[in-house]
Formats: structure tokens, sequence, C-alpha cells
């Protein structure tokens, strides 16, 4: 395994470095300075496009600007104001982290990464990416962009989720860590992509895999690099179709059916029962809205 002190990883990470502020992307929550609105920012990538996130995430703080203001909202509020997002149990998760830190951390976000991780619907990457971008820690941060840059331009072969984690902690720099992080991700999302732009990317003299060649290490690399699964006539668009239908008021199952995607609407009913069970959504004398009474 690559060590910290090895050549590879000391040529990649001064690369890095030195270009770090062109791959830079013009993102809000960059260098923000308020760990709320990281955290939201966090929450909202998590299995979305960097494009569809920028508007509902300043909407989003414009309406609950504090843990505070989130956490007294009723939750079919919260529902709406996550319109365009998907993935729906994260807006849920996201309210109950923000009673969680208003009870818990009067109101702040914490620093600490074990109190991170115990808040609702932050797991690892989420934790360490507040802790790095929020607080500047000393923390590697590990996502799917990140995993196709180590197995790629670091090893050369594909890792495990424990060698990848281990890999990223030894390639961090000793300052400078969050901006150091930052760039890995720009350079995964705008070079080192699932098809990746190797004639042009700026770390190619010192990548590994365009060194030695071989086949891509990089699918199923890192335990985080898999395939997302169809989403076209899938439950997945039928929930989001539900909680759109519910956004504009209550309604039947019947009018429901009647407003989904005619191969989906068999499934209305089961669909809704599953909502239920995860909190989004409840009903009334036989009409459904959002919220979970």
């Amino acid at each position: 395994m690559t060590t910290s002190g090895s050549k590879q990883l000391v040529d990649v990470r001064r690369v890095l470095r030195r270009h770090a502020g062109s791959l830079a992307r013009d993102l809000p929550w960059i260098n923000c300075g308020d760990p709320w609105a990281v955290l939201v920012s966090e929450v909202m990538l998590q299995q979305t496009q960097v494009e569809r996130v920028v508007d509902p995430w300043q909407n989003f703080l414009a309406r609950f600007a504090t843990p505070r203001a989130l956490a007294a909202a009723p939750l079919d509020e919260v529902l709406r104001a996550w319109a365009g997002l998907g993935y729906h149990r994260r807006a849920r998760s996201l309210w109950r982290c923000a009673q969680e830190i208003t009870e818990r951390h009067d109101g702040d976000v914490p620093s600490n990464l074990e109190e991170l991780r115990a808040l609702s619907g932050v797991g690892a990457y989420t934790a360490a990416a507040v802790a790095s971008f929020a607080f500047d820690q000393r923390v590697a941060v590990l996502d799917t962009n990140v995993g196709r840059v180590l197995a790629r331009c670091v090893a050369n072969r594909r890792l495990t989720g424990t060698q990848a984690t281990q890999l990223a902690n030894d390639l961090l720099p000793r300052r400078d860590v969050a901006s150091f992080n930052q760039a890995l991700l720009d350079l995964g999302a705008t070079f080192c992509r699932a098809k990746p732009r190797c004639a042009t990317c700026p770390l190619a003299n010192v990548c590994a895999w365009r060194r030695d060649g071989g086949d891509d290490p990089a699918p199923l690399s890192a335990g985080v690099s898999r395939p997302q699964p169809r989403f076209v006539g899938s439950r997945r668009q039928l929930r989001g179709q539900i909680v759109a239908a519910l956004r504009q008021g209550p309604m039947t199952e019947a009018s429901l059916r009647a407003v989904v995607d005619a191969g989906l609407s068999p499934d209305v009913a089961v669909t809704l029962e599953q909502l239920a069970r995860d909190g989004l959504v409840c009903v009334t004398r036989r009409r459904w809205r959002l919220g979970d009474n």
C-alpha cells in the first residue's frame, strides 16, 4: 500500500495544491463561513447532482436560516421547501437533525466528528465534510469523486473502502486541509469523472494509471463508486410524483392515481404506505397529506 511519505503521494499532493485555484468551482457554499449552511449543502448533495442543488439550497436557507428555524417548522412545510431535490427522507432527517442540534447543542452545529455522526441523516462522509469545510479539521473527505482519483491517480488499483479511507488520510497535507479536500472533489467532478478527461487533466503527469496503464481501477472502487439504479419507472420516481402532488394539498388515493404516470399508478397504494412508514405522509378521512400527524 502507498505510504504517506511515498514519492507518488508527495507528487500528487504537490501538484494538486498547485492547481487547487484553477480547479475551484463557483459554488455558493464553498467558504461561506456558516456551518449550518455547509451542513444543509452536504445533505442536499447526497446522491444529487451539484447543479440541481444551488437554487434549492439558497431558497431553503432563506426560509430556514438556522437550525432553530428549521426545528420549529412543521414537517409538511419542510417537505414543500425540498421541492426539486428528491430523496425526501433526507428532508425529514435534516429536520430531525435541526431539532437535535437545537436540543443537544444549543442551536450550534457541533464541530466534533463523533457528535456530527450522532445527528440524524449524517453519515461518515457528511460528518467529515462538515468537520473539514466548516471547521477546518484535518480529516479526509471521501466520496465517489475522490474515490476515483485515489484509485486511478494515486494507486492504479481497485481499493476497498478501508484502503481508500487510509489513502485519503495519508494524502492530506499538514495545513489548508479544507481547500485541499475541495480541490480533490473538484478534480474528481471535473476531470476524473466516470468517463475521465485525462488529456486535459492537470494531474496527468503524476497519474499512476496514465503512467502505468491497465484496466480502469475506478469502477466499484473505494466502496463508493456504485452505479445509480434506474430511475424512470421506479418506485423512487413514483414516490417523487406523489410527494410533488401532495405539495399542492391533500388528495385521495384515487386522485393520486390519476395524476401520476399511468404505468406507475398500480403501485400508488403500497407506495403511500411506504411513505407513511417513513414519516413523510399521513392519512385522515381517506385524504393523504404531507407530514406525520
